[in-house]
């Protein structure tokens, strides 16, 4: 059963569509390889079949797994594909498939997702990333069923926190999707909002993001125990 909040949010949406502003892709990737000059920062990032495709698999290094420690390595940290592409405002769309790695005993939920506006040295950043093991389509526990999509702010404000301080805020919420499955995420981004679409359903809308607009560049996500496979990427900037 979809939570009241949740239908209450969507018929919002219904009744105010927003106008998105014509944007033009200026990075395009099938990821059917690593893209040159991309860096990996605490993860491994190679080409491999899956679902009918050829994508990029993404995990968190060995070390980092078996010797990481939560909040400091791993749990909302800089951890992803940082690409050679830069935006301030415009649209990131990416295929995405995860699943657990069986490489961890933490509570994964099959983290994997996008990065932007990264900072030099990875210092700040901004993420919207996917749990689809938390996903209504394995009916998950509630308050679970209300966290198959999450925004963190680095690095300052990671999901715990958020939820402490900021339990009602627009942050996290449920979604209809699960795990080993293609799942397509887009995010737009403004001045001064951020939304997140899931498979053509918009399901986060943040009209005042944790940090103030800036440019920088964007990556592909994942978090421990997770094995994540990313394809056909676009970013698109405003014309």
């Amino acid at each position: 059963m979809i939570p009241p909040l949740e239908i209450a949010h969507a018929a919002h949406l219904a009744r105010h569509p927003k106008e998105r502003p014509m944007t033009m892709p200026t990075f395009t990737s099938p990821l059917t390889e690593l893209p040159e000059g991309a860096r990996l920062r605490s993860v491994t990032g190679r080409p491999a079949p899956i679902a009918g495709r050829t994508a990029l698999r993404v995990e968190l290094t060995d070390d980092i797994t078996a010797h990481g420690t939560p909040g400091v390595d791993y749990v909302d940290q800089a951890t992803f594909v940082e690409l050679p592409v830069t935006l301030r405002t415009g649209v990131i769309e990416v295929d995405i498939l995860s699943r657990l790695n069986g490489k961890t005993d933490f509570p994964s939920r099959a983290f994997a997702g996008i990065v932007f506006h990264v900072q030099e040295d990875a210092s700040a950043f901004q993420s919207v990333y996917l749990r689809p093991l938390n996903g209504r389509k394995v009916n998950p526990p509630t308050p679970r069923d209300q966290r198959a999509i999450q925004y963190f702010a680095y690095p300052d404000w990671p999901f715990d926190r958020l939820r402490t301080e900021r339990p009602d805020g627009p942050h996290e919420a449920g979604a209809d999707i699960g795990p080993d499955e293609w799942n397509t995420l887009r995010v737009d981004i403004g001045e001064a909002q951020i939304t997140a679409t899931v498979n053509d359903v918009e399901v986060l809308d943040i009209d005042r993001p944790l940090i103030p607009p800036h440019s920088g560049t964007v990556g592909l996500f994942v978090d421990i125990g997770t094995e994540a496979f990313f394809s056909r990427l676009t970013v698109s900037t405003p014309t």
